[in-house]
């Protein structure tokens, strides 16, 4: 017999109690977290997995609700985040059956009346019967544990005996093609029993693209109450049993914490919390629902109901994807996506985003998700990259790439992102007027805009390019520029005695003047450097056209438009060229792509005057003079030199390697490569002339331009390499399309920018339904594409709605 949990209400008063839970309103159902895992993956065409499990509390795994009747009785899942990567390791690992003792009838599930329901923090399953009543609930009470609660009502008038049987099987497919056997034939999972549970235990596998343990990971649930259990360790599955009497209208509930942890560390200290979770569980429980209120409290005054939905969605989604400090993460980050493939990290201009919204709901979240990045600001003695002191690095995950002695491959230092961070600082500020933050924060944010003067500003004239780091991927040993190559074979013999044969018939090349040969003779069939890569991640903006990117249909149709079908004149507009950044000893610091960005320096200015405000708030007079000094000098800089008259927008500039004084600009403005929203930057910055933000705004708002279905895609419908499927030539990014309605309110066109956020919230596929919010969305159709349940997309659409009350 267990001991009996009573609730102290009659049974009525607990069937209300419930049923108003399960009906809250307006956030019920807010994302679709039905789901049936089959294998450890199963991706969708851009490598999502295919369910939306809840997450919470910083937690590394998380749950679904039951899709079908036969998974009726638990939860379904878990999923689990494998160091660096989300997998499923059952379909569902604790279901319960019901089993009358006095004549040992199983209870079928499918014949109550159910609903269920994700509500955020919770999910909720309740069961009515003619005799009997059930409620499972899953709510996240600390980082490594989540408490499911089983309430279980007697509505007959005569005592009920139960056997209670709890069942799970750890799932066999990696894929829904490949076994786990297959995939890894030598890993070995182990199942192990205790008076009140069941464990998981897992081997060390250290497979660097697909799932990580350390060889001491362990999920465990531990009950309430005592239980047989017994496993069978082929099948990986097992069965607990307990007993359960109810008298009439009696109520009790059954307690059950579930807990994954990284290493034997994190199980000890863990273990000894679920102790005390399960000696007060309603403690952990009401802590849990003040943590929610408190979030969804800041959406609440939201007059229109769907965008109310869609802000309390996206705080689901960010919390969702809030990691607690493991591993290499020496503080609690927010990832872009617990559910893309490869988004299990934390990123230097997401985690930006990702506080500024934040601010506003978890700001000890916020604070430490930019910390998160700030661990690995590099410094002056640093063993690897001193050239870069200074610079914060793209992404941190939970293992350190080789040079840094670990065994991840997601670990990026490549490049930094764009100057954001003291914008975040700043809103984190306004929002909590936590002074001490930003004095925790001036002094690196000050050695992170200098880095971008030192490292990045090839002709010494204040303005700045984006580049790549010092790196393995970007140079040879001697620190010659690296390129491959692929050439006809008639060309083969000009380069063969120069480079090294490479897979596939490309070329492995280096050295900058081979390079300009390349370019300069044009008889190449695809080039591939890996410093425009850097430099292209480095903006945020991968594969974007200002930096070269277009592929071979639109280059073509840009010849035949530009160039009477000459494809090799036509490449010219179109190639990148780089330069070496040295210090004044000659050591290389990294490279610059051979273009000053019109928004990096937009972004630096704005981050200048940010800081002068920082260093008033800490009584720093003469910094802040200085700062406000080049405030003044580079917005003019910025506004002479990006902006084209002809075609009233701004532009990136093309430079040389021509040293000039400082505040001087020389070279050819970019416009052949077409309009995107870095044109927008200086209005979002508030550095634009009023008669240049009049043009700009007036592309932005032009159908033929910006304003399409999803308006602000991240390429002009004109632009020779826009497609509305690429990443960033025609895709619509939220980040981007605020920044853009920040523009347009900044210049006094209200109307304007809520015309557009009301296009987006009416057109984008899902975004007021029950659809995960996505990395970006179809421009001409509003299909939802790439990562579901996508960080910064949530929280530039929390922004949208709180300023967008009506």
């Amino acid at each position: 017999m267990i001991k009996r949990w009573l609730i102290g209400c009659i049974s009525f008063c607990l069937i209300s109690t419930v049923q108003a839970s399960v009906e809250e309103k307006p956030f019920k159902n807010l994302i679709n977290r039905a789901g049936t895992p089959a294998s450890h993956q199963n991706f969708d065409q851009y490598g999502n997995q295919k369910y939306n499990p809840l997450f919470d509390a910083g937690s590394w795994h998380g749950f679904l609700l039951p899709e079908n009747q036969h998974e009726l009785g638990g939860f379904t899942g878990p999923m689990i985040i494998a160091e660096e990567y989300g997998v499923f390791i059952a379909k569902q690992l604790d279901k319960l059956t019901l089993i009358k003792q006095k004549n040992g009838e199983k209870i079928d599930w499918s014949t109550f009346t159910v609903s269920k329901s994700s509500q955020p923090g919770k999910l909720i399953q309740h069961y009515r019967g003619e005799d009997i009543q059930v409620t499972f609930t899953l709510q996240f009470v600390s980082k490594r544990t989540a408490l499911v609660n089983t309430t279980i009502i007697n509505n007959s008038k005569d005592t009920q005996a139960y056997s209670l049987r709890w069942s799970g099987e750890l799932l066999s497919q990696w894929t829904p093609e490949i076994s786990v056997s297959k995939q890894y034939p030598n890993w070995q999972r182990r199942l192990s029993k205790s008076a009140r549970g069941v464990s998981v235990e897992f081997d060390r596998l250290r497979s660097t693209w697909n799932m990580m343990f350390s060889g001491t990971s362990r999920y465990v649930i531990k009950r309430s109450i005592n239980s047989k259990t017994r496993l069978n360790q082929q099948q990986l599955s097992y069965i607990s049993q307990a007993s359960l009497t109810l008298l009439p209208n009696e109520s009790q509930t059954i307690y059950a914490t579930h807990s994954y942890y990284h290493n034997e560390q994190e199980v000890e200290q863990g273990e000894a919390l679920t102790t005390k979770v399960l000696k007060d569980p309603e403690q952990y429980l009401s802590a849990t629902s003040k943590r929610w209120q408190q979030y969804l409290a800041s959406v609440g005054f939201i007059e229109n109901i769907e965008q109310q939905r869609v802000a309390a969605k996206s705080i689901e989604t960010l919390i969702g994807n809030w990691r607690s400090a493991a591993g290499e993460l020496k503080h609690d980050g927010v990832t872009p996506s617990v559910t893309a493939r490869w988004f299990n990290g934390v990123w230097a201009w997401d985690s930006w985003k990702h506080a500024v919204a934040m601010a506003h709901f978890a700001p000890d979240v916020a604070k430490n998700n930019i910390r998160a990045m700030f661990d690995y600001q590099v410094k002056p003695n640093d063993t690897v990259r001193p050239q870069d002191h200074g610079m914060v690095i793209d992404a941190v995950f939970y293992n350190k790439d080789s040079v840094r002695n670990g065994d991840g491959g997601n670990w990026n230092e490549r490049n930094t992102k764009p100057a954001l961070a003291a914008w975040a600082v700043w809103e984190v500020y306004k929002a909590t007027q936590d002074t001490s933050f930003v004095q925790e924060m001036f002094e690196p944010l000050m050695a992170y805009h200098d880095w971008w003067y030192r490292n990045r500003d090839h002709n010494n004239n204040g303005l700045i390019e984006y580049g790549a780091t010092k790196h393995r991927f970007h140079n040879d040993e001697q620190g010659n520029i690296s390129f491959t190559l692929k050439v006809s074979d008639k060309n083969k013999d000009k380069y063969q005695h120069q480079c090294q044969p490479a897979d596939n018939g490309w070329l492995s090349c280096h050295g900058l003047a081979l390079y300009e040969q390349v370019l300069a003779e044009g008889d190449y069939e695809q080039l591939d450097i890996g410093a425009q890569h850097g430099a292209g991640w480095e903006s945020g903006m991968d594969n974007a056209a200002r930096f070269g990117f277009i592929n071979q249909a639109q280059l073509t149709a840009y010849a035949n438009k530009h160039y009477q079908g000459d494809v090799a004149n036509a490449k010219q507009d179109w190639q990148v060229r780089f330069f070496e950044n040295r210090d004044s000893k000659g050591q290389l610091l990294g490279f610059s792509i051979d273009q000053e960005s019109v928004e990096l320096n937009a972004y630096l200015v704005k981050e200048k005057k940010i800081l002068a405000d920082m260093a008033s708030l800490l009584d720093k007079e003469a910094l802040k003079k200085d700062l406000l000094k080049d405030v003044n000098r580079l917005t003019t800089l910025i506004n002479q030199c990006f902006f084209d008259e002809k075609t009233g927008f701004y532009y990136d500039l093309q430079i040389t390697s021509e040293m000039l004084a400082p505040l001087q600009c020389r070279g050819k403005l970019l416009t052949a490569r077409g309009m995107g929203p870095e044109g927008w930057s200086p209005l979002w910055a508030e550095i634009a002339e009023k008669k240049q933000a009049e043009q700009v705004v007036e592309k932005m708002m032009a159908k033929t331009q910006f304003n399409s279905l999803i308006p602000l895609p991240t390429a002009a419908l004109t632009n020779p390499a826009y497609d509305q499927n690429i990443y960033w030539r025609g895709r619509v990014w939220l980040d981007q399309f605020y920044f853009g309605i920040a523009a347009l309110e900044n210049y006094g066109y209200y109307q304007q920018g809520k015309a557009l956020t009301n296009k987006l919230f009416d057109n984008a596929q899902g975004l007021i339904l029950a659809e995960p919010i996505r990395e970006n969305y179809n421009p001409m159709t509003g299909d939802m594409q790439g990562a579901t349940n996508f960080s910064w997309s949530a929280a530039h659409l929390y922004m949208l709605t709180i300023n967008n009350k009506k």
